[in-house]
């Protein structure tokens, strides 16, 4: 289902968080399938500035919800979020730092390489 998959600079998918364990699939990775629909394929680290942006949103990843195995992100922690989210925080002025190496592929089709080196933590 995820092998091979590939981030933006074209090199093997690397793990975004085991702490707080990520992905869509939980496995730390970005990875992504048929069944996410929500896309989450950006790896980014988390700032409170963000995580208040996507709260507001609708989004709150910063609450713990131990039904769901969900420990909440704190700043400064890494996260597989989905490419629309990242999309409108861009938009509002709100993007949070990326990590390319972590960051699916498959985001190009909705976003440039050049954008996302702009907000990258390891700039190629």
């Amino acid at each position: 289902m995820h092998q091979q998959a590939l981030n933006v600079l074209g090199q093997p998918l690397q793990s975004c968080s085991l702490q707080p364990l990520t992905g869509f699939y939980r496995d730390g990775c970005c990875n992504t399938g048929p069944d996410d629909r929500g896309r989450h394929i950006v790896c980014i680290e988390a700032t409170a500035g963000f995580l208040e942006f996507s709260r507001q949103r609708g989004n709150d990843l910063s609450t713990p919800r131990p039904e769901y195995s969900f420990p909440g992100v704190k700043p400064g922690e890494r996260w597989c979020l989905c490419a629309e989210r990242f999309v409108e925080a861009l938009l509002a002025g709100h993007a949070p730092q990326v990590v390319l190496t972590s960051t699916h592929e498959d985001v190009l089709d909705r976003l440039s390489l050049e954008t996302l080196v702009a907000y990258a933590l390891d700039r190629p």
